[in-house]
């Protein structure tokens, strides 16, 4: 996949491009990630790619012709166009998984300033707002794109990685745990000690239903809960904390512990 990132301001993306996960993405030839400025199309005789807005107004709106000049330079046959815009659909890990899926090599818009020449959007496939407030241009909305997609790509990460992550069954990530076993009195719960992996995975589900109801209520809203989950529902809103499979894990790892 190649991903071509058109922006006012490449500067911004060298960091990102040269560290963690993305780098080594690009080290081992599983994506193309190219950075274009947008300033190289302009026609102006002054350089200059945005200009105040007709009719008045405040602010500048970047210009028309350096954007599409941009376009017609860096996409292919094989190319999908976003712009970021707060009209667009709102970025989802399920759209990032759509965007993933389609095959086609990735060009991101970065707006800045007030906007961009309403005519620009005839040149793209896509509108995407990554969410319900105002940021200066679309530079770091890119980056969100950028990150969130590299990572799906087949072997970038583990795909052990990406199965039990926020948002990836519609449910938060359930809490995770390092030794020591008791840190300042705060202790590991029991029942990740208990041996049981089928256990240990029910537990697991618990606590991701437990988070999403306080956290992201609105997850659960339209979920079609399996017979498991409607379980485990109840016992949180009963307020059961161990409730007896926990309890006798618990119990059976301890003796299989003792018995080694």
């Amino acid at each position: 996949m190649k991903i071509t990132i058109c922006t006012l301001f490449p500067e911004m993306f060298s960091g990102v491009l040269s560290n963690s996960i993305i780098k080594r993405a690009q080290e081992k030839n599983l994506v193309q990630i190219e950075v274009v400025n947008i300033r190289d199309y302009t026609k102006d005789e002054y350089g200059r790619v945005d200009t105040p807005p007709i009719g008045g107004g405040a602010g500048l709106i970047m210009k028309c012709q350096p954007i599409v000049d941009t376009l017609k330079a860096v996409r292919g046959d094989n190319s999908h166009v976003i712009l970021f815009s707060p009209r667009g659909e709102k970025y989802t890990q399920e759209k990032c998984k759509e965007l993933c899926s389609l095959n086609k090599d990735i060009v991101l818009v970065a707006g800045h300033y007030e906007g961009v020449d309403e005519r620009v959007n005839k040149y793209v496939d896509e509108l995407i707002s990554v969410g319900d407030y105002i940021l200066t241009g679309g530079e770091i909305p890119a980056m969100i794109v950028l990150d969130s997609v590299v990572r799906l790509i087949d072997g970038v990460i583990s795909s052990e990685s990406l199965e039990s992550e926020s948002f990836d069954n519609g449910l938060l990530e359930y809490p995770q745990y390092t030794e020591p076993y008791d840190f300042e009195g705060d202790k590991v719960p029991d029942i990740l000690y208990c041996g049981n992996h089928q256990v240990i995975d029910k537990y697991h589900l618990k606590e991701s239903l437990k988070i999403t109801k306080q956290y992201r209520p609105d997850l659960l809203e339209n979920r079609k809960l399996s017979k498991q989950e409607k379980a485990l529902i109840s016992e949180i809103d009963e307020g059961i904390e161990h409730p007896k499979w926990e309890q006798d894990a618990i119990s059976k790892g301890k003796k299989f512990i003792k018995n080694s």
